[in-house]
């Protein structure tokens, strides 16, 4: 894992943030900067800067990873209303953090085009 990176240094609780979920593969907490009255940070504990960076080997986790944030939309009760879950990809795709991460948002009607 980077040193340098962010969000290695929050799955390793070098840097306080307000987890909601955590076991030996993923690590979800709240996000800094909401964007919605929900908005939780998904991301692996092994670091993986993107989308297209995970190999074939990874897909079993993708599963896990995913599922996990629909728990975690049903625990924070946004599951019946209904919740976003976004995966930016590089720069032009709005990824600031380089380390792959799910954003999952809901409490509000979300608007298509998102941006």
């Amino acid at each position: 894992m980077p040193d340098d990176c962010l969000f290695c240094r929050i799955a390793e609780g070098k840097i306080p943030a307000t987890i909601v979920f955590s076991n030996d593969e993923i690590v979800a907490f709240r996000d800094i900067n909401p964007q919605a009255p929900t908005h939780i940070l998904v991301i692996p504990r092994k670091h993986i800067p993107m989308v297209t960076d995970l190999e074939a080997s990874d897909d079993p986790f993708v599963g896990r990873l995913i599922r996990t944030a629909a728990t975690i939309a049903r625990a924070e009760k946004i599951a019946d209303r209904g919740f976003r879950l976004v995966l930016n990809c590089n720069r032009e795709g709005g990824q600031t953090v380089f380390h792959l991460h799910a954003h999952l948002l809901g409490g509000r009607a979300m608007v298509w085009p998102p941006g």
